[in-house]
């Protein structure tokens, strides 16, 4: 039995990747795109936080939040994402997510920045694209537009990402 454990720290900021049942592709299909963004709206109104970054993949995501001060409750905002978006596309589908996640507390700027770079190269990665500003459902353009990378950044795998290995 795995002895895993959460680090919650408040206000914190956190990558996580969060994968479908059986990884069974949907994710990506425009329904699920709706849902998510919905949902995601629905769960800041309530619980805010700032999303930092996302990809969207046809079984898995990857995201990094920054939690308010003396906040650290993440678990229950993605139980809630997770239901929001079952709860407008499962009918009939059971369940569409695994039961847990995995998340990572960034620790400093530079463990922030290589996973913004892993968030923004999975696409590649994958094997979807050739180069992440091909991808429609990441944040990647907007950190493009704010000078954060050039437009042709990731067409060859960044060294920072070396052996990192989040799926």
């Amino acid at each position: 039995m795995s002895q895993y454990r959460r680090i919650y720290t408040p206000g914190g900021c956190y990558f996580f990747t969060v994968v479908t049942r059986n990884r069974v592709p949907f994710l990506c299909e425009e329904p699920a795109i709706q849902a998510l963004r919905a949902s995601f709206r629905q769960v800041m109104q309530h619980r805010p936080f700032r999303l930092e970054a996302i990809v969207v993949l046809p079984d898995h995501l990857h995201a990094i939040w920054k939690l308010p001060e003396g906040d650290s409750d993440f678990s229950t905002r993605w139980r809630a994402v997770k239901r929001g978006v079952t709860g407008m596309l499962g009918h009939g589908r059971g369940r569409l997510w695994q039961p847990r996640f995995w998340e990572h507390w960034l620790r400093d700027e530079e463990d922030w920045r290589r996973h913004l770079d892993y968030v923004h190269y999975n696409p590649v990665k994958h094997g979807l694209v050739a180069a992440p500003g091909e991808w429609p459902w990441s944040s990647f353009r907007q950190f493009v537009e704010r000078g954060w990378y050039a437009a042709e950044w990731g067409r060859q795998e960044p060294e920072s990402l070396r052996g990192m290995e989040f799926e």
